[in-house]
This record gives structure tokens, sequence and C-alpha cells, in this order.
């Protein structure tokens, strides 16, 4: 891999960003090299959580107006739909993702950031949709993803403006779940990384199909596959949580 970096710890991928000298910006190198590490980690049994962070002072600050100029509007629509589909992969993977924003989550960067599970940020993050400044609007579903994690009226006003916020509104808006100072952030990613591996992996998986049938489909496609989830567990792993709760020990999954 050129421009990310790879490394397991037990049941925990990390994928760091690395071109620090463009800001880890998304070019279609990125994207292949991403979409290439997404496809194994769906066949992947032991992984069971996926950090996402940046190297140097950015997490990921945009996508690379370098390569984006040259394009035509055909060539724009191949680009957006490319981060379409690998956003929409990263969004899907069994595996629980975690966001460890460490710096700047800038345009794709801060869509790539809505494509994570939740976020755990350093207070040093900034965070801004800036493409109207460019004449443009975001490409990579940010228009779909932003609205439904900060509210209507918040997104409007961030994609209008290109305003940039802090970790602390971004905390306030819902976007990020907890800040920490740099130094700690990573080993705090680890520990809830741990937490996550530490449940039942079936149910996390179930839970996160359930979780995007409701966002996608609606009310009632995502209480019957609740439903669906919920009763297909007392098959498996939930009579072995249900049993160790009972005898007060660990479950055994």
């Amino acid at each position: 891999m050129q421009h990310l970096k790879y490394f397991e710890n037990n049941a925990t991928a990390v994928i760091t960003f690395s071109r620090p000298n463009a800001l880890n910006a998304l070019n279609s190198d990125v994207f292949t090299e991403l979409n290439l590490i997404l496809e194994k980690l769906e066949q992947s049994e032991k992984i069971q959580v996926l950090v996402l962070t940046g190297e140097g002072k950015a997490f990921v600050a945009g996508a690379d107006i370098a390569e984006m100029k040259g394009k035509n509007a055909t060539e724009a629509a191949i680009f957006s739909r490319m981060g379409h589909q690998i956003f929409n992969r990263l969004e899907h993977l069994p595996q629980v993702v975690i966001g460890a924003v460490n710096g700047f989550a800038l345009g794709g960067g801060l869509e790539l950031a809505l494509a994570c599970d939740f976020l755990l940020a350093s207070d040093k993050a900034k965070f801004s949709a800036p493409e109207i400044n460019l004449g443009l609007i975001p490409g990579f579903c940010g228009t779909w993803r932003l609205p439904r994690v900060i509210g209507l009226n918040n997104a409007r006003y961030y994609l209008l403006t290109a305003a940039m916020f802090d970790a602390a509104e971004a905390h306030r808006l819902g976007l990020v779940q907890q800040v920490y100072p740099p130094s700690e952030l990573m080993n705090e990613v680890m520990k809830t990384s741990e937490l996550m591996a530490s449940k039942g992996p079936g149910a996390m998986k179930a839970l996160k199909r359930v979780l995007l049938t409701g966002q996608e489909k609606g009310l009632k496609d995502g209480c019957e596959q609740e439903t669906e989830e919920f009763a297909h567990l007392f098959s498996g792993e939930a009579q072995e949580g249900m049993q160790a709760f009972l005898e007060k020990r660990p479950p055994e999954w």
C-alpha cells in the first residue's frame, strides 16, 4: 500500500491515511487501496473493529483538488460514484467502524467520517464542508448523511456557509461522541475498540444491519428486520450470553 498504512491488533484493524504532504487528501489511488482493504475485511471473522485515522495534522483534508481540477463532468460523476460505493461499503462493513479524528476532517474527509459508526476526536480536530467555496457541493453522500447526524438546519448552515467548527462544537452537534487531548486519543480509541470486541460478535453485526435498515428504509422495515435479527440470535450466541449472566461469569463468545 502506497497511501494507506494497515495493521491488526488482536480483533482490531487500524487504517491510517498516509499522504501527509497532501494532508491525506482522497484521490483515485487512495480509493482503490481503501476498497481493497474493505473487501478483505468483509470476509474476516477475526477482525471485529476497524479504526480509521490520519497521519500528521489531518484526518483527511478533503478530496485531492489537483486531481479533480482536470476532470470533465463525466469523469467527475465517475469519481463521485467511486466515493459513494466505497463509503457505502465502509458504512455496511460487518465490523464496528470508529473514526479517530486526529486533525482536519474537511470536505471528503468529513464525508468519510460520516460513514463511520461513531467518532472519537482530538480536541485539535477541525471540521468543515468547504465545497461551496469552490463552486461545488459534497460528492460522496455528505448531503445525505450530514443532515441525519446533526439535523437538517445545522447541516444547511455548515454546508451553505462552509464554516469551520472545532471538536467541542462537533460534540455538541452529536457528530463526535467523545473528545480527548491529542496525546490520549489513540489510547482511548483502542480502549473503546477492546470494549466493542468484548461484545457478542453476532449481536454487533445484527445491530449494525438493523440500524442501517431503519435509516435507509424507514420504521416498518427497520422494526421487521429488528424482530428477525432478535429472534435469530436466540438460536446462537444469546443463549451463552444469558447463561453467563445467570451464572455471573463472562460470556465465552
